[in-house]
């Protein structure tokens, strides 16, 4: 498969009161168009960091990351973030923040809204505030509006850290329902070892800041993933062992 995302040779580091901070100490990485990758690695490796970089937010000091082929300069309407923060604008409907980010005069986007939330089990709920919804119906709402505008990127800072873990476990299943119908590419940042097999077909272990890669896992796994298979078992034990576990 072609490459859509390329990272070259990336650099970067912030001001600090001692000075400066090494945050990613030199990162080269390719993302096949329509892949998943998860990005894992230790609490403030910078894994939050080269995401922003790779979506545009942030620049790196050195290197560049190119989007089929063209330097990115900026973020993209062809990626759409989803944060662990939550986006969900509490003062609209649900059916108000699907509207959000698509053009106002587009006469098919109550079709589109409602395609959508449909794909995420959420027709019945157009009218419904944030408040009157669970955290996992909010996380939906979120996965639903950054669909609705067609991204060819989704990229996925810890989406369902803030989830207990039968909800988190519920919601990856409805993700990968979807982009079993959906064809996009994905990156995913999680410290969730088991979360990284279970939706990604290859694992980028980051080491210690200033981050580096330090190993790379394809996920040889058939969907849908058995996590208490063998195989997924020893896959686990193995990106652990790069943690010192």
């Amino acid at each position: 498969m072609p490459a859509k995302i390329v990272a070259d040779g990336i650099r970067k580091s912030y001001a600090n009161g001692n000075g400066t901070l090494p945050v990613i100490a030199g990162i080269d990485l390719a993302v096949a168009d329509g892949e998943f990758v998860a990005i894992v690695g230790p609490s403030g490796c910078g894994k939050t960091t080269l995401l922003n970089i790779l979506a545009g937010f942030d620049r790196p000091d050195v290197g560049s990351v190119k989007v089929d082929g063209a330097v990115r300069g900026g973020p993209s309407r062809k990626g759409i973030v989803i944060s662990q923060r939550g986006s969900v604008f509490p003062w609209l409907t649900v059916e108000q923040n699907m509207y959000f980010g698509l053009n106002g005069h587009d006469p098919d986007r109550k079709s589109r809204a409602d395609h959508y939330l449909g794909l995420v089990g959420l027709r019945g709920f157009e009218r419904g505030y944030a408040h009157e919804l669970s955290g996992g119906m909010l996380k939906r709402v979120e996965l639903a509006r950054a669909l609705v505008v067609r991204p060819e990127i989704l990229y996925m800072d810890e989406p369902f850290s803030a989830l207990d873990a039968l909800t988190s476990l519920r919601t990856r299943i409805e993700v990968l329902r979807i982009l079993d119908q959906e064809r996009h590419t994905c990156v995913l940042i999680t410290h969730d070892v088991e979360e990284a097999i279970h939706m990604a077909d290859r694992i980028i272990v980051l080491s210690p800041r200033p981050a580096t890669i330090q190993a790379i896992f394809d996920v040889p796994l058939s969907r849908p993933r058995d996590l208490a298979s063998r195989e997924a078992a020893t896959l686990k034990a193995a990106v652990l062992r790069e943690f010192g576990l």
